[in-house]
């Protein structure tokens, strides 16, 4: 099978959710004896044409220059570099900036799209883009050949508001169980004794609620907040609460080992995401044995069931903080242990792609057939 993915910022990943199921997916695929390409911006930290037997095609990505009008440009280029590919699969990830260019895919390829999350929710759009946004969501599930759902929510979603049946696969993380204390030291915390946040700078990751939670709260331990701060809500966060040495701004931290073991000793871990399907980041919480307290909204619960504690506000946030122990709650991270094992695990997640896309080709040849 000749598979080709689309809608990344390329691979090895440095940037965020889809960049890492590209990786992990394309690997698994690759070793799997397939023909795998990622298509990658031509600005890459990463300047090699394979990566683990994954091919890399490098296309022009404009984005450093122009900003966020770029990503069009580079979506469109890697459409049109597709074209000349004779690719069986083209999996396209996400929708917000393709969409447009949705009838340059080739013909003689079936494009599945995973429609990621409602990305037309997100606050940081004003409300022309958002309607824009919904057209794209439109668009994409319409010309698409298939879907994927990497939520039940999202899936009951497509079918309700486009009418159109999309294959649930979720996304994966892998089970952490090698801990290693020292990593605490860089950090300058101690286990149990600290709490973390990690999310992209965006309103609707409530990080504004939480970190409110953590000023009102009266205990001391140090909250954590991991990721890329440099933007304008960033900065609002940071003046808001620069007075409250309680909360330590560290930026985007990638180096996973670090993450799984900061995770892993911390006393909780609140996650504030409310749009999208499976986030990867809860997952990874997960799987790394930490006491989550999520937003509570029907995509964090339709992951996590019973096996965290929920907050609508800031003084919610502010009574778990001042009364839940992570020792006191090792059942909840066992069950959530389990469900990474058992649901979300890489190699389900990654075998499960590779059997939708062989009955997507069957589909395709019967159908053909039957022209």
């Amino acid at each position: 099978m000749k598979i080709g993915i689309l809608g990344t910022r390329g691979i090895p990943n440095n940037y965020g959710g889809f960049e890492q199921f590209a990786e992990f997916f394309s690997i698994y695929a690759a070793q799997a004896g397939h023909s795998v390409f990622v298509y990658t911006p031509h600005n890459h930290a990463f300047q090699e044409t394979v990566f683990q037997n994954v091919h890399l095609i490098k296309c022009y990505d404009p984005e450093y220059k122009i900003g966020t009008a770029g990503q069009f440009i580079y979506d469109l280029n890697c459409i049109l570099d597709s074209r000349k590919r004779n690719f069986d699969i083209i999996l396209q990830l996400g929708y917000t900036s393709s969409a447009f260019w949705y009838d340059l895919h080739p013909k003689n390829s079936i494009v599945i799209t995973n429609m990621d999350g409602l990305e037309w929710k997100r606050s940081k759009y004003s409300k022309p883009i958002q309607k824009l946004l919904k057209i794209a969501e439109q668009w994409a599930a319409r010309k698409s050949d298939y879907l994927i759902s990497d939520s039940i929510g999202i899936q009951e979603y497509l079918l309700k508001t486009h009418n159109k049946q999309s294959e649930y696969i979720a996304y994966g993380a892998n089970n952490f169980n090698t801990p290693n204390e020292n990593i605490l030291e860089k950090y300058q915390v101690e286990k149990y004794h600290f709490n973390m946040i990690m999310a992209r700078f965006e309103p609707e990751n409530n990080l504004e609620m939480v970190l409110q939670g953590v000023t009102d709260s009266e205990c001391e331990h140090p909250i954590l907040v991991i990721g890329n701060h440099n933007t304008k809500y960033g900065d609002y966060l940071k003046t808001k609460f620069a007075s409250c040495k309680k909360i330590q701004f560290l930026g985007a931290i990638y180096n996973l080992n670090h993450l799984d073991n900061l995770r892993y000793f911390s006393n909780l871990y609140f996650h504030g995401h409310t749009v999208g399907g499976t986030n990867p980041s809860l997952l990874e919480a997960m799987g790394s044995q930490a006491l989550i307290a999520a937003h509570n909204n029907d995509f964090n619960k339709g992951v996590l069931a019973n096996n965290a504690y929920f907050f609508n506000s800031a003084d919610e946030v502010k009574k778990i903080i001042d009364t839940i122990k992570k020792i006191d709650n090792l059942q909840f991270v066992k069950n959530n242990y389990a469900a990474i094992a058992e649901k979300f695990n890489w190699n389900k997640i990654n075998e499960e792609y590779l059997q939708f896309y062989n009955k997507c080709l069957a589909g395709n040849t019967s159908r053909s057939k039957a022209k």
